[in-house]
């Protein structure tokens, strides 16, 4: 084995050590650097493809803990949340209706009515998600609901993992899936749970945003952004399989052949409509949509539908539990331990003397931008959405413009990192999905959502405001 394989990896490995043995800048006590220089090395090793997201995740762990820079408990905190443990579940239910025949069933009728090419298939993905997407206020539930959908559509289009077919349409359809999460979510303010918390910060500081104007505010750059995601990703990111004229017809013999829903399909589907509904009534009532997920799970298996076999093969499911539990925790402490608001106010030193477009404008993209260092949305939020409103409203930006595109971004900034989100954690474990390409083209996600909202959501928000 040729030793010059290891060079990048030893390039990181020294990179490491001369940030570590950096002096802390903006004030910074040495064990948040330490953190820092941790978690930035582990998402460069992803990032370069160095090493597999959880072999770096578990190494990184392990320093943490060993050099005294976490606490052990907290360290291993993130194993212990609930919407890690709903990832996961969600993950093993949507297997089960794969299997059970609805996943492919319900494909099929998808692919009989849009499957003309694989961008219709796309935007069809999309469309369904922005229906549902006002009675989840979960994008990881959301993603749970959807996943079983588009597994069974790349299978039904012969695309599939192991067998070198994974590019032919699955890779299309699990990116774009999972890039239309980031404005389905914004697009009501009931879409995810951390949107109405953005808006209870809002209404401290005298900003009122309510259901109607936020949809209003986000009606036009959305469906902007919903035209522009499936095409750009079927340009950059293209199936191999792109006109199916014949796949319709097929999909309609195969629904013949199927025939009638069995027991299984039956069983799947109710159980499936179940969670949905008590997933949509989240918003409304103490319902906690982990133990639904699990409960729908535990359903599957006394029936026989989701078997123990099952369960043991999709080692899948604990990987991306200890991969994402793993970041979450270390992302959790940077943030606990002062890093996100020193490096946040230092940046905004330089803001001084700037017109308020200019703050505006960079106010937005360093928010962005700093979604690197966060392993969940609702965390980048509660530690610096109310620090960036405030110093945009000082500067003399509209409260409202402000406000919105805030929490406009911490939506559409959630394919930036493979753990930008946790429903992402969903769509790379199908194996369809590389983590490298996750910071690649859900980074031009990230980008395009960025152009569309600032260039066309700005003077749309400043005109109806």
């Amino acid at each position: 084995m040729s030793i010059t394989r290891f060079i990048p990896l030893f390039a990181l490995i020294f990179f490491a050590l001369i940030l570590w043995f950096t002096p802390p800048p903006l004030a910074m006590s040495p064990n948040v650097w330490y953190l820092f220089t941790i978690f930035i090395t582990t998402i460069a090793a992803i990032l370069f493809n160095l090493l597999p997201i959880i072999a770096a995740s578990i190494i990184a762990l392990a320093v943490s803990v060993l050099a005294g820079v976490i606490e052990p408990a907290k360290a291993y905190a993130g194993f212990s949340e609930s919407f890690i443990l709903l990832i996961v579940a969600a993950f093993l239910v949507s297997h089960a209706v794969h299997k059970s025949g609805l996943g492919k069933r319900l494909s099929l009728h998808i692919i009989r009515r849009f499957g003309h090419s694989t961008l219709g298939l796309g935007y069809s993905v999309i469309a369904t998600d922005i229906l549902i997407a006002p009675a989840f206020p979960s994008n990881t539930a959301r993603s749970g609901v959807l996943y079983p959908i588009i597994y069974g559509l790349a299978h039904d289009c012969g695309s599939k993992v192991g067998d070198n077919t994974h590019r032919r349409a699955g890779s299309y359809l699990m990116m774009t899936s999972m890039a239309g999460l980031t404005i389905s979510s914004g697009l009501w303010l009931t879409a995810m749970a951390v949107n109405p918390i953005g808006v209870g910060i809002a209404e401290t500081m005298g900003i009122h945003i309510t259901f109607l104007s936020w949809l209003l505010y986000a009606l036009l750059p959305t469906i902007i952004a919903f035209i522009a995601i499936p095409w750009v990703l079927f340009k950059i990111y293209p199936p191999e399989l792109r006109d199916t004229p014949d796949a319709p017809q097929i999909a309609k013999d195969a629904l013949s052949a199927m025939g009638r829903i069995s027991r299984n399909e039956w069983i799947t589907g109710s159980v499936f409509l179940g969670m949905l509904i008590l997933w949509s009534l989240s918003g409304m009532f103490p319902i906690d949509k982990t133990a639904v997920a699990f409960g729908g799970l535990g359903i599957l298996m006394a029936t026989r539908v989701f078997g123990i076999e099952d369960f043991k093969a999709q080692g899948e499911a604990l990987s991306t539990l200890i991969w994402f539990a793993i970041l979450f925790a270390l992302s959790t402490q940077l943030a606990e331990q002062g890093f996100m608001r020193a490096v946040a106010e230092h940046f905004t030193l330089y803001l001084s003397g700037l017109s308020w477009v200019s703050v505006y404008l960079l106010l937005i993209v360093i928010y962005v931008l700093i979604h690197y260092l966060f392993v969940s949305q609702s965390a980048h939020l509660l530690a610096l959405f109310g620090i960036f409103l405030s110093i945009g409203v000082s500067a003399g930006v509209p409260g409202e413009l402000m406000a919105m595109m805030l929490l406009f971004a911490t939506n559409f900034n959630a394919t930036i990192t493979p753990q930008g989100s946790s429903c992402n954690a969903i769509y790379l474990s199908s194996g369809y999905i590389q983590p490298r390409e996750i910071y690649l083209y859900g980074g031009a996600i990230t980008l395009l959502n960025l152009m569309i909202f600032l260039i066309i959501g700005t003077p749309w928000i400043l005109a109806i405001s």
